[in-house]
């Protein structure tokens, strides 16, 4: 989900490519929350049944930063970077 919102920053770098991300779903209501995580209705990284019913653990960042999510901080170390540096003309 964050990567989704990081990917809507635009970047004035004409040297950078950078991929979009597309929430898909419905919003989930402040009001009501969803059981389990509260981003699974819109979340590309959704697991089912575990994140529609369980609630993700605290997973530490480094630098303080805690993030929540079912999948291992170390899987998500390794999705593909939002920004990358254009390959130089050959």
């Amino acid at each position: 989900y964050t990567e989704a919102l990081l990917s809507a920053v635009p970047i004035p770098d004409p040297d950078i490519v950078q991929k979009r991300i597309r929430l898909e779903g419905e919003m989930p209501s402040v009001m009501d929350p969803p059981t389990g995580c509260r981003f699974s209705t819109r979340c590309p990284r959704y697991l089912g049944n575990l994140c529609d019913e369980q609630e993700p653990p605290n997973q530490d960042a480094g630098d303080g930063h805690i993030i929540k999510c079912h999948i291992p901080i170390g899987e998500l170390a390794q999705v593909e970077p939002i920004f990358n540096k254009k390959e130089a003309a050959e």
